[in-house]
């Protein structure tokens, strides 16, 4: 069984140069990621948060992640607005308090948080309170998490060769074929 770093590498350099950009960001990637996959792995529930101008990507991940097309186990995922429709209108901890017990609750702490989206937004609150989060995070740094640019002019076409890449390393990990853990 390979390295998932390795692996990363690997499969980052056969895409060829359409992802030499994230060959400077591999460790990053490979750092998060595996603690990622290692919770999907385990059977937890993905609880995808993005921020209102990524929501074409929550759409497309909904619907692809589980596509008709995957030859592997269907992955539990739902979107923070299918859990709590007025997900927007929380503006207070305490209020964040209640959607969070009531995800507990329901999914019995068996779940994360996968945020894409700018660091100051109010909807990546709920991601950050939680350590075992998953973080494509723009122009923030933030602890265990993939970090982009917003005003990058190709952060559309990143977002989807990031996805990608995420659907090969699912199928390596559920399949086997990368060591995942931590």
């Amino acid at each position: 069984m390979q390295n998932f770093a390795q692996w990363s590498l690997d499969a980052i350099r056969e895409e060829g140069g359409c992802l030499s950009w994230l060959e400077e960001q591999r460790f990053d990637w490979t750092t998060t990621t595996s603690q990622a996959l290692e919770q999907i792995i385990n059977g937890k529930t993905i609880i995808l948060v993005t921020d209102e101008k990524r929501k074409w990507l929550e759409s497309y991940i909904l619907s692809s992640i589980n596509g008709a097309r995957q030859d592997r186990p269907l992955l539990p995922i739902v979107s923070i607005d299918s859990i709590y429709s007025h997900f927007n209108s929380v503006s207070n901890s305490e209020m964040l308090d209640v959607v969070e017990d009531m995800i507990s609750l329901s999914h019995k702490d068996e779940y994360f948080f996968w945020y894409i989206g700018k660091g100051d937004d109010k909807r990546a609150d709920i991601a950050k309170r939680k350590d075992s989060s998953y973080f494509w995070i723009f122009d923030e740094t933030y602890l265990n998490a993939f970090n982009l640019r917003s005003y990058d002019k190709l952060l559309d076409i990143k977002l989807l060769q990031l996805f990608g890449l995420l659907n090969l390393s699912l199928n390596a990990a559920m399949f086997g074929e990368v060591d995942v853990s931590i």
